[in-house]
């Protein structure tokens, strides 16, 4: 079933931050035992920072969450600075006083964990320059699992600017598209003139598997972007 996204369009990045905050919040008042899919990447962090704030005003609580792993390089160790296990761990995790996470290390290993979870309440996504979701590259299907791949050449360009002179990693594990739509609430962020083309065919386009984040309509799904984004 294809639904109607709630689209929320903020001036610039900052307000974009506070207004996904805003969000996450709400979810986690709502229910503070919150299982969470966590995205990294440059958009979220001014969220994740805020949310951090607010947790240290004692604002929000996050204690009782739990954050979920989206994806991850393969080959990676933990202390190597393009972990992004390492990455949500100090964004995410640490700031906001979690004490239970769920990582992703295996198809197998990642579907009983969640299975014991009983699946995701929130999917925070970013949007990926070709429309992929976590690392589900074009072409990903609806039902495409929890799974190992080979990155594309868009998305090694596009991680380039996160590593500097490190080599990007051209393997990766990613949390399946079955996972991601699964999730009761779903919301995508996405900032920048960079992201407009994607964000126009994910919403306004074909579902079709050459643009994955175009399965997102069969979701409860809220989309938060600045007008550069969107304009």
């Amino acid at each position: 079933m294809v639904r109607d996204a709630a689209l929320n369009i903020q001036p610039n990045p900052e307000q974009l931050a506070q207004a996904a905050a805003d969000f996450i919040s709400a979810q986690v008042r709502v229910k503070p035992e919150l299982n969470i899919l966590v995205a990294t990447g440059h958009t979220p962090m001014a969220t994740y920072a805020e949310l951090a704030r607010r947790a240290e005003a004692g604002e929000v609580d996050f204690s009782r969450a739990t954050a979920v792993q989206l994806d991850e390089y393969l080959g990676i160790d933990d202390d190597d600075p393009r972990s992004l296990w390492g990455w949500m761990r100090r964004s995410f995790v640490e700031p906001l006083r979690l004490t239970r996470t769920v990582r992703l290390e295996s198809p197998a290993q990642f579907g009983t964990a969640l299975a014991r979870l009983g699946g995701l309440d929130l999917a925070v996504l970013g949007l990926g320059p070709n429309g992929h979701l976590g690392f589900n590259e074009p072409p990903s299907l609806p039902d495409a699992p929890t799974r190992t791949l080979a990155l594309t050449p868009a998305s090694l360009e596009s991680n380039r600017a996160y590593w500097g002179e490190l080599a990007v990693p051209e393997g990766a594990i990613t949390a399946g598209m079955d996972v991601i739509l699964a999730a009761r609430q779903t919301l995508l962020l996405v900032g920048g003139t960079h992201k407009r083309a994607v964000l126009h065919a994910a919403l306004k386009g074909p579902e079709t598997p050459e643009v994955p984040a175009s399965f997102l309509r069969r979701t409860a799904l809220t989309v938060i972007a600045d007008e550069a984004a969107w304009a």
